[in-house]
């Protein structure tokens, strides 16, 4: 069965957007008239995922009340997790042995990424599947690329492919590291050595909307791009 729940990355401090994160939390920076978090949640919804969770630390009112408006259940963090601890202390609130992850700082173009992996996945071979942006074409990404990958998909660490912050992968790895706050490269790096971490290439635009800068590299590409996300 494909997964059917999703958690969006939404606790960060977003340091790198200063000063537009002193009052306002990243996910909630307009690009293009609508929010980081929606344009995130425009991807979920699109390729149909019927449960959407989002964790929340700096900020966390306005995420709350943002959530509220957009019926998206909130998974609160009296502290900041990291990546793979976010994920975890969310499981509760996830349904099925496998969930979609996706970062809220980028705008995408072209096929539903998430959609796409959904077709993708192959639970009997993978533990996670992301999907990768290669790094001459990741706008506003600095960076040689994440990635590596073979004939089959699988991947190992390298310069080459740029990971786009969207993937589906298995809670059990998660819920299984004792500790609370860990690094999703905790987790990859186990899959790795296992061979079952996967990828796949983004067949459209996706802009990295890290720093003030890249709000206008990422406006520009949905505005030159005229297939914005489809499912």
């Amino acid at each position: 069965m494909p997964p059917d729940a999703a958690l969006l990355f939404a606790a960060g401090f977003g340091t790198r957007m200063t000063p537009l994160t002193d009052r306002v939390p990243k996910p909630l920076i307009p690009v293009a008239g609508k929010s980081l978090f929606d344009h995130a949640l425009d991807v979920v919804r699109g390729a149909g995922i019927g449960s959407v969770v989002a964790n929340t630390h700096y900020h966390a009112d306005q995420m709350a009340a943002h959530l509220h408006r957009r019926g998206v259940t909130q998974s609160f963090e009296p502290e900041i997790l990291d990546t793979g601890g976010g994920l975890k202390a969310a499981v509760p609130l996830l349904r099925g042995e496998a969930v979609v992850t996706l970062n809220t700082d980028a705008v995408w173009t072209g096929p539903n990424p998430a959609a796409a992996a959904l077709t993708a996945w192959d639970g009997a071979r993978m533990d996670a599947l992301m999907v990768l942006v290669p790094a001459g074409s990741a706008t506003g990404h600095v960076g040689m690329g994440d990635f590596l990958m073979d004939a089959e998909g699988r991947l190992t660490k390298g310069p080459g492919l740029v990971y786009s912050g969207l993937q589906i992968v298995r809670s059990a790895p998660f819920t299984s590291i004792a500790e609370d706050r860990f690094s999703m490269h905790k987790v990859w790096d186990r899959m790795i050595g296992a061979g079952r971490l996967f990828g796949i290439i983004h067949q459209g635009g996706w802009c990295d909307v890290g720093r003030p800068d890249c709000i206008a590299l990422a406006e520009r590409l949905l505005e030159t791009d005229d297939v914005r996300i489809r499912d």
